[in-house]
């Protein structure tokens, strides 16, 4: 790589280290990790354009997080998944037809522009009321268009399952032994804290504030057999998993993380937590509940317990089950 050195007057090799930076804007300090180039000759700081996009879009991302603004990936996840374009969604949501132009182009929307947004990303059902309602607001084509995308999200083929049986796949083939107990506190920790670093839950399912802990319910009723032992799961296929390489990877580390423990235990880890704790208010120990755990409480602890723990990538979940574990037997 060669950029140009102002202190060596000259093109030059230059090398890229990653650093922890931070920035106030409204009067928030920011932290974010960025990059930072070095002349290979002199050691000095230069600049580099695509060092400085680098920095800027995750200083914008921080900004997004601190704000709890969508990001402009998840706009375009919007799009894809629907099938609309920008100016016939913007027209739909009642916005100026450049409005979702801007927004992909990197203008940040407002807090109630994003939180449209949010919803109808992660609830189909709400985007097709809107689709339905506003529909002589747009095209005929473009209308057609996204309701067969919606039409075709409730249909379940050999190669389209739900993000919530695709997590299930991908932990049994990723896990030696894996008990159904256990299986049910790591989709509850993949849920918490892919909506922490993504902005955005990994399931469209909620679940259950039992006794024992989070549960998914269908999960539960397909996998109750087992009990206490090991579930086996055979003809399972990595080609038939509806998870995008994010997914997997915070899946990864969540059975790094979490998946070294006992069922038991992350039942116990689980009942420090809030978001249990709250659904389960007023309960005895041993009664049975079909509580949902809002996914609002769920959001909300796991964003804290980042910010806690000062969470920067995947792998600083590591500090959190490790403290999780060291108070329950420390």
């Amino acid at each position: 790589m060669k950029g140009f050195c102002e202190k060596c007057r000259d093109t030059v090799e230059y090398s890229v280290k990653t650093v922890d930076k931070e920035k106030e804007i409204k009067g928030k300090v920011l932290k974010y990790v960025g990059k930072v180039a070095y002349c290979n000759e002199c050691k000095e700081e230069i600049f580099v354009p695509e060092i400085r996009d680098y920095n800027l879009s995750k200083l914008d991302a921080a900004y997004r997080e601190s704000e709890n603004l969508i990001r402009v990936a998840d706009i375009e996840k919007i799009l894809e998944k629907y099938d609309i374009g920008k100016r016939p969604l913007s027209l739909l949501l009642g916005w100026g037809e450049v409005t979702l132009t801007r927004y992909v182009d990197g203008d940040t929307p407002s807090k109630p522009y994003s939180d449209m947004l949010k919803c109808i990303l992660e609830d189909k059902k709400h985007y097709l009321e809107i689709l339905e309602k506003n529909k002589d607001s747009i095209s005929p084509i473009a209308y057609r268009k996204s309701k067969a995308a919606v039409e075709r999200m409730s249909v379940t083929t050999g190669n389209e399952i739900s993000k919530l049986e695709s997590g299930v796949r991908y932990l049994l083939m990723q896990t030696s032994e894996i008990t159904p107990l256990a299986l049910q506190k790591l989709l509850y920790f993949a849920q918490g804290f892919q909506k922490a670093f993504a902005d955005i839950f990994i399931f469209e399912e909620d679940c259950e504030a039992w006794m024992h802990g989070p549960v998914y319910r269908n999960i539960y009723e397909k996998y109750k057999c087992y009990g206490f032992n090991p579930i086996e799961e055979k003809d399972l296929s990595f080609e038939n998993i509806n998870l995008s390489e994010d997914e997997k990877e915070l899946l990864d580390h969540i059975i790094l993380y979490f998946g070294c423990y006992s069922g038991k235990v992350l039942e116990s880890m689980t009942h420090l937590e809030k978001p249990w704790r709250v659904a389960r208010s007023g309960l005895k120990d041993w009664e049975s509940s079909d509580r949902i755990i809002e996914k609002e409480e769920i959001s909300s602890y796991f964003n804290s317990v980042k910010e806690k723990y000062k969470m920067l990538n995947l792998s600083d979940i590591k500090d959190y089950s490790k403290d999780l574990f060291n108070k329950l037997y420390s």
